[in-house]
């Protein structure tokens, strides 16, 4: 069993806790990740800036920051994921994309897990495979479309 803690620390983000708890669940059960925590925090754009720059070295606000905090000398223990999402430029990228900042949402806390589970968007072909196994998640789990939906002018 999987525990899965989120926290919502960003105003004027909806709150849908049990709907993205089942999409970690659903990710987990596809790549065989039993025993797990997971936790997320929903943040704002200061909030998420001051991580980057404090856990990255990097300057200004992005969408997720993920870390594994698994014990890297027991392959054998259960592993644990932090995930921040930035839930104000969720807002932002959902009004701007024409759907809901809970799928913006599903889209960082998905992104951000395949990051630990060994997904990278470095190259091309990398992303290109990252962003359509996003999708294929975000359909299963009722979200849709999220990443390669197209936005109309």
């Amino acid at each position: 069993m999987n525990v899965i803690q989120i926290t919502w620390q960003a105003e004027d983000v909806p709150a849908d806790g049990p709907a993205l708890e089942s999409l970690i669940r659903t990710i987990c059960e596809r790549f065989g990740i039993s025993g797990a925590t997971v936790g997320v925090g929903i943040v704002n754009d200061v909030q998420i800036a001051e991580l980057n720059r404090r856990f990255l070295g990097d300057e200004g606000s992005t969408d997720c920051l993920s870390f594994d905090l698994s014990d890297a000398d027991d392959s054998d223990a259960p592993r644990a994921f932090e995930l921040v999402i930035n839930g104000q430029r969720a807002a932002r990228e959902a009004a701007r994309r024409g759907h809901s900042a809970l799928a913006e949402l599903a889209l960082y806390v998905t992104h951000g897990l395949l990051h630990q589970l060994g997904f990278d968007d470095g190259a091309p072909e990398q992303a290109r495979r990252m962003h359509e196994t996003e999708d294929e998640i975000l359909q299963h789990a009722g979200f849709g479309v999220v990443y390669n939906r197209r936005v109309s002018s």
